[in-house]
């Protein structure tokens, strides 16, 4: 019977002697409660409580939580329904609060994801709720950490996975899609092609300026070298007359200008007849004669000399 009785003394003192003991991991917090009343709090370590008199309440996770949130349907401003889903990351900043503050702040703070997240998707419309995810994103964070400041809970960071529109929108958006991508390619081609007139039309006119600039500068060469001829023939018939004049002015020069008009005037008046069937005569025959006797006096000179 002693031995029975020492028995349940022993295991009695082990019971009460790792009731008396406390240890606390590192990444966790011990709430205390002494007759159901708030303690104290433990942190990370080796404790004593009293047993039966005190108990640990709680345990709160003091590492950074993520809690995944469900999807669920959320209307736009432009009346289109899609289906959201998000993960959420916080972490608890004062665990008494945490513990005392609300019955489950992971499943506290879930809720209220989803509510404001409903909320910030409802001011968008469906083209802005795609484009804008980091500021729905932001606004969510906000929104929930005023709200779970009491429950001594930090809202790290809000991210949203997928934004999935019905079939029905999925089907029009891609035709939308398409149809943008029709216009932007229309758009192009016909952009193309009008740089590609406004190029050959460029090239026309510059190849019409070449041709007129070029036409000009040979008709400017042309002019200069008709000028140039028409000068040179000019001072050419000059210096002809001036050694004609000088001629004329030396003894017997007037009997060989008067013999030398004559031979020209016979050659050509052959060459008329040579080239018509016809016997032409000249008009004045006197003329004929007064040439006849400008020249005999210049022969019979030109024969007494010879």
């Amino acid at each position: 019977m002693n031995v029975i009785f020492i028995y349940l003394f022993v295991a009695l003192v082990i019971f009460l002697f790792f009731k008396l003991i406390a240890i606390v991991p590192e990444s966790e917090t011990f709430i205390v409660e002494q007759f159901g009343k708030y303690k104290r709090t433990l942190g990370s370590g080796l404790h004593l409580i009293v047993p039966v008199v005190q108990r640990i309440a709680y345990k709160v996770e003091m590492r950074e939580q993520v809690i995944d949130i469900p999807p669920q349907v959320c209307i736009t401003t432009d009346n289109v329904q899609v289906s959201v889903d998000g993960i959420l990351y916080l972490k608890v900043l004062d665990p008494t609060n945490a513990s005392y503050g609300v019955e489950n702040y992971a499943f506290a703070t879930g809720q209220l994801a989803q509510t404001t997240m409903r909320s910030e998707i409802g001011k968008l419309e469906l083209d802005r709720a795609f484009s804008e995810r980091e500021a729905v994103n932001d606004a969510i964070v906000k929104a929930i950490d005023e709200a779970s400041d009491p429950w001594g809970v930090k809202v790290t960071r809000y991210e949203i996975k997928n934004i999935t529109p019905t079939p029905g929108v999925q089907s029009a958006m891609e035709q939308q899609m398409r149809a943008e991508r029709e216009k932007r390619a229309s758009i192009l081609a016909s952009e193309g092609e009008r740089s590609a007139r406004i190029n050959v039309s460029k090239g026309q006119r510059q190849y019409a300026i070449n041709v007129s600039e070029g036409e000009r500068q040979r008709r400017i060469n042309e002019s200069e070298g008709r000028a140039r001829a028409t000068e040179i023939v000019a001072e050419a018939t000059a210096e002809g007359l001036k050694l004609i004049a000088e001629a004329i002015e030396k003894p017997r020069g007037r009997n060989a200008i008067s013999l030398r008009l004559a031979e020209q005037y016979i050659r050509n008046f052959g060459h008329v007849l040579d080239e018509v069937d016809a016997t032409v005569l000249p008009r004045d025959v006197a003329q004929l004669r007064g040439i006849l006797k400008s020249v005999v006096p210049a022969l019979k000179e030109q024969g007494g000399t010879q």
